[in-house]
């Protein structure tokens, strides 16, 4: 069985990042599903989250590895 690699971001993963609360990080979550006109059972992906905030999705994706 291989792993593969998940593409969903979670808020545990933006408090690692940002070193921000838990409460920052759901709240972001809620902003980028607004900003994507995304309903509240959709996900957001690690592209998403890189896109909003300005940065490579490589640079995100080197803190969840």
């Amino acid at each position: 069985m291989t792993k593969t690699e998940r593409s969903v971001i979670y808020a545990q993963d933006i408090m690692f990042i940002t070193g921000r609360s838990k409460s920052y990080a759901y709240g972001l979550l809620s902003k980028i599903k607004n900003y994507y006109n995304k309903t509240d059972h959709q996900v957001v992906t690690f592209e998403e989250y890189a896109t909003f905030h300005g940065i490579p999705v490589e640079k995100v994706m080197e803190y969840i590895r």
